[in-house]
């Protein structure tokens, strides 16, 4: 049976000397760099706390192209998409983990993924080395054989190289393209107090949504008895027939047992080399795996629902970052104690111009990033990125504006995403009649219209990087 209170049974039994590994691990966090959420929450901030940290190892999956966001993946992976304003995807799994004290990282890419790994290396370059500190990019490079990525489980088999030399006691395996936030330290603590080889992160969905994600049975002590990627007919939890028992693709291993199985997956022919079709399936039934519930780790609750957002749609990425302008959005920019970290470009503020009856620059409901101008313009309810700039006349309503975007003259967009470096020219209308935007541009089921560079004819390099 799982011990009733994780965090203190880490404390209890995570007090092996620190010479049982002749390599230094990392320093602690000082306390005024993540001592603010864990004090508030009531949760260790040293001791069991760092020593538990330092013999963790973090895989970030970062390889996946996300197809589902049509041409905003086109030139670059579903990570390294811009999100919120002034991050990408992929800067949330990283602030958890520098969040919760694992500063040992290595970030595995595979598609399209320049983009990503400059804004990796460019902004994430602060943790100390000196004190082992590191994100380490690793793009995939055939280290075995001649043979790409297969699955997640085989793109973490061709790198175990890297994760060895580490040498730490538990391994973190994320998915590098959710918007979350989650204390790491509580999910390994409850890793470590269940005695489980395997635990996997999971969270409720509704029924009708859950054939997307793997589905999970567990009993009375959380252990997984059953697990099943995908499935056509997904099991619901016993008693609440409309919601199923979903894994959130985040997973902690005993970094032993992880070795073990991912080579004994590599070398059967009849595996994908998955972890959710094909090691999670295997091990349920024969080793113990724990399930985590994300409402014990969440950072970011919204009364009672742990906010967990996989923007793999253009829709969803649309409401995602419009939720952001209500006035008390569902996702938390503003925690002081568990932030959002980034590469931050060094530009100036927002500016607003003109302030005369049909010629002022306002923006109402919006997020406005640094570097934009909006000239004698309305901004409404909308998301603009850094360095957009917004000509007199024109009108954004509801819209995600993307990096170095250029809006002519009395310009109109509604319920629109438009990617980096597009130019729009003066006149310019989007959102407004949806059969003539789908002639030109993509327009999803819930009528917002994507609009890239390439679709107005124009060179994605003009306006400088793709990031």
């Amino acid at each position: 049976m799982a011990d009733p209170d994780p965090l203190a049974f880490v404390a209890r039994t995570q007090a092996a000397p620190a010479e049982a590994h002749h390599r230094r691990p990392p320093e602690p966090l000082a306390a005024g760099r993540r001592g603010g959420y864990r004090a508030r929450e009531g949760l260790p901030v040293a001791g069991a706390f760092s020593h538990l940290m330092q013999r963790t190892y973090a895989v970030v999956l970062a390889g996946g192209r996300g197809s589902r966001l049509h041409q905003l993946t086109d030139w670059r992976a579903k990570p390294a998409v811009p999100f919120a304003g002034k991050f990408t995807i992929i800067d949330f799994p990283l602030s958890n983990c520098v969040n919760s004290g694992i500063r040992r990282i290595g970030v595995l890419t595979q598609y399209k993924a320049q983009s990503l790994i400059r804004h990796v290396e460019r902004g994430w370059g602060f943790l100390e080395a000196n004190l082992g500190e590191f994100v380490d990019v690793v793009p995939a490079q055939q280290r075995l054989d001649d043979q790409w990525y297969s699955g997640t489980a085989n793109a973490v088999y061709q790198n175990l190289d890297i994760v060895r030399e580490a040498e730490p006691r538990h391994v973190l395996v994320l998915a590098g393209d959710h918007v979350y936030k989650m204390d790491y330290y509580t999910l390994v603590a409850d890793h470590v107090a269940s005695g489980a080889q395997a635990t996997v992160a999971c969270l409720r969905v509704p029924i009708d949504r859950a054939d997307g994600f793997g589905v999970m049975r567990v009993d009375a002590d959380s252990r997984v008895t059953a697990f099943a990627e995908k499935p056509e007919r997904p099991e619901p939890i016993p008693g609440e027939p409309d919601q199923a028992l979903a894994s959130m693709g985040i997973y902690v291993f005993d970094a032993a047992f992880l070795y073990r199985e991912l080579a004994r997956d590599a070398a059967d022919p009849c595996s994908s080399h998955d972890f959710g079709r094909d090691l999670l399936p295997w091990i349920v039934p024969r080793h113990h795996v724990h399930a985590h519930r994300f409402e014990r780790s969440c950072v970011n609750m919204v009364g009672d629902r742990p906010y967990w957002r996989d923007v793999g749609t253009v829709d969803a990425y649309w409401e995602a970052n419009l939720d952001l302008t209500q006035v008390v959005p569902e996702l938390n920019l503003y925690d002081d104690q568990w932030p959002i970290l980034s590469l931050q470009r060094q530009l100036p503020p927002a500016k607003f111009v003109f302030d005369e009856a049909g010629r002022r620059g306002m923006s109402l409901d919006s997020l406005v990033s640094s570097g934009c101008i909006v000239s004698g313009a309305t901004v409404r309810r909308s998301v603009l990125f850094s360095k957009v700039r917004v000509a007199e006349g024109s009108l954004v309503e509801d819209s995600v504006v993307l990096p170095n975007v250029s809006i002519g003259l009395g310009v109109t967009l509604r319920r629109a995403i438009v990617d980096k470096h597009c130019v729009l020219p003066d006149g310019f209308t989007a959102g407004l009649d949806p059969q003539a935007d789908a002639a030109r541009f993509h327009v999803t089921e819930r009528g917002v219209t994507l609009i890239t560079a390439a679709m107005l004819g124009q060179d994605r390099l003009a306006g400088g990087s793709l990031i």
